[in-house]
């Protein structure tokens, strides 16, 4: 497993869609392999290919967050939303793309989502609260969109220009 440079707003990868990956090879388990490793290390609780500067449709999460209790990380591959909730909620979401940035995004509070795991075999589930919230910023990832393209425009321009100053300044670093 590799630890992979993460890529900061704005980038032109981070507002391209993603392709999807089709077949399940030992590239994507490397891949996936080298997110969860780089997304714990951040540390994150999710991560699409696209923010390592990979265009592909895979991404990891993991939104245990409880001392003591097992890990879950999970691996999509192709991920799809098949089923939305009419109940909203609204989490205080951050990006590892954006860093120290914080908004709060309303989204629906239950979403099925459909995808291929890392032995190739489709797999559904219905996430709530965190987990949700988390499949759904991941999926946006892979679609192009950004947590800060929920925002009012002043509050993502502000974001945009801080991130425009944190990567000139580790540039001169």
């Amino acid at each position: 497993m590799t630890k992979r440079p993460i890529l900061i707003h704005p980038d032109p990868r981070l507002k391209t869609a993603a392709t999807p990956v089709g077949e399940i090879t030992d590239e994507v388990r490397r891949l996936a392999d080298d997110m969860l490793e780089t997304m714990y290390d951040a540390p994150g609780i999710g991560l699409a290919a696209p923010q390592v500067g990979v265009l592909k449709r895979v991404l990891v999460m993991d939104c245990v967050k409880d001392e003591g209790e097992a890990p879950r990380p999970l691996v999509l591959c192709d991920p799809e939303i098949v089923w939305t909730s009419d109940a909203r909620n609204v989490y205080e979401e951050g990006c590892l793309s954006i860093p120290d940035q914080y908004a709060e995004v309303e989204r629906p509070a239950e979403v099925e989502v459909r995808w291929t795991d890392l032995e190739g075999g489709a797999r559904r589930e219905r996430f709530d609260g965190l987990w949700a919230t988390c499949v759904q910023h991941e999926i946006d990832h892979l679609d192009g969109k950004l947590f800060i393209d929920y925002l009012k425009p002043l509050k993502r321009q502000m974001i945009t220009r801080k991130m425009q100053k944190l990567k000139r300044e580790k540039a001169r670093a």
